[in-house]
């Protein structure tokens, strides 16, 4: 039975992410080359050297589709012969995961995610927006507490379900903030402000959708080697007309990724995840299936010799 190959969002990046590729491939050290003239920044600084730009949304993005994409590169040919199933990302790794399929090249990729960072920022400046975790609570009870102060006036809304007990809400930064103490009263183990300036998956950003399907629409083609799970629906999609309204709703709809790991964890006999560990995380209490995490150059290694 095939794998699927599964691609981390924002909040995976480090200082220092893609040194250890970067070192020891030629060819990964084209792609950081090639980023760079893209995006008119040192690629090998932003992700090897402590910096302040890191962490700002239009240069996080790319520079974890830059490693994402790297790691699968280097086992591309391996998985291809074992079969890809599907490919699933988390929030920004689902256009890793489109690169990865064929859908977008990777200079496209790069330089789509990138002003994708840069509309969520201009979109949210004016609105003191931000996102918080939640640990320890259903979903169910979740949903409804933020419905309820969505009715008094709050913005607050469900954004990342991304397993049981554990969602990522999204909003206004004071309205999080205002509820930390009212959630642990609900019985939260955690209500914690993450420290981001945007806040994804949530009506908040109806504003950049237009601008941003205008852009999928320049760039996204119909030449998929390998389906892609929607972060929206949790199903699988393998056109340009399928992901250009896929792409835009999931600006404003929440990430379903325990919905999209337990349904779609039947058709496969593993997942492969490129460039980070986060998912290897979730995907614990999501699944029964093994989650190969693959960032170094000996993780590669390794998992290219393994039958």
């Amino acid at each position: 039975m095939s794998k699927a190959v599964i691609f981390p969002g924002q909040g995976s990046q480090s200082v220092g992410m893609g040194k250890d590729l970067f070192e020891n491939s030629v060819a990964v050290r084209e792609l950081f080359e090639q980023a760079s003239e893209i995006l008119k920044e040192d690629m090998q600084r932003l992700c090897f050297e402590e910096n302040a730009k890191l962490n700002l949304t239009q240069y996080t993005q790319p520079a974890i589709l830059l490693v994402s994409y790297s790691v699968f590169m280097l086992v591309k040919e391996k998985l291809q012969k074992d079969g890809i199933a599907f490919g699933l990302g988390h929030s920004l790794g689902e256009f890793s995961a489109l690169c990865a399929s064929g859908a977008l090249s990777f200079a496209q990729a790069i330089a789509l995610v990138h002003q994708r960072g840069i509309l969520m920022e201009d979109v949210c400046k004016a609105k003191a927006a931000g996102m918080m975790v939640v640990l320890g609570l259903d979903d169910a009870v979740l949903e409804e507490f933020c419905q309820k102060k969505r009715n008094l006036g709050l913005s607050v809304w469900c954004a990342n379900y991304n397993g049981d007990g554990q969602m990522v809400l999204g909003g206004s930064k004071e309205d999080l903030q205002s509820l930390e103490v009212e959630l642990k009263g609900l019985g939260a183990k955690r209500a914690l402000l993450l420290p981001i300036s945007v806040a994804s998956h949530c009506p908040l950003l109806e504003g950049m959708c237009g601008d941003f399907k205008a852009l999928l629409e320049e760039v996204l083609c119909d030449s998929f080697i390998f389906p892609v799970i929607s972060n929206v629906n949790a199903k699988p999609y393998d056109t340009k007309a399928q992901a250009l309204e896929l792409l835009a709703n999931q600006l404003v709809k929440p990430v379903l990724y325990k919905q999209s790991i337990c349904e779609n964890d039947g058709a496969i006999s593993g997942f492969v995840e490129c460039g980070g560990s986060v998912l290897k995380g979730l995907n614990k209490r999501l699944s029964q299936k093994n989650t190969f995490s693959l960032q170094t150059y000996a993780e590669i290694q390794d998992f290219l010799q393994k039958d």
